[in-house]
């Protein structure tokens, strides 16, 4: 399995960004996706989450009502869209996937490169 995570960047504080993961192995349809993400001198925290069919999503407090997760199962790519962002959501943000959605980053089988988001005030 590979994850090709893209689209981070410099955004301004209350502005959007779109992050997109792309996977090719396998059946992408078989894997919940994940989306966590790394401050500096922080742990890595889970963000998000999608179930496989895309129908159920799972979202940290933190990012509630703010992101959104989605994924097109024939195109074998997730995404992650970012509203009202803050400076504190600037972090190397990382797609992962697992056959089972989990908050804890050490359940997720499969992890993308990371892509850096600095959010700037």
């Amino acid at each position: 399995v590979q994850l090709q995570a893209s689209g981070g960047g410099l955004a301004q504080a209350g502005g959007s960004l779109t992050l997109s993961c792309v996977f090719s192995g396998r059946t992408f349809s078989d894997y919940a996706v994940g989306w966590f993400r790394q401050a500096p001198g922080k742990d890595r925290e889970f963000v998000v989450a999608v179930s496989n069919s895309g129908g159920r999503g799972y979202y940290a407090d933190a990012v509630k009502g703010r992101f959104t997760c989605s994924r097109d199962n024939a195109k074998n790519t997730a995404w992650l869209r970012m509203n009202s962002l803050k400076e504190e959501d600037t972090a190397v943000y990382y797609c992962a996937v697992s056959t089972y959605y989990a908050r804890a980053s050490t359940e997720w089988s499969f992890w993308g490169q990371g892509t850096l988001v600095t959010v700037s005030s």
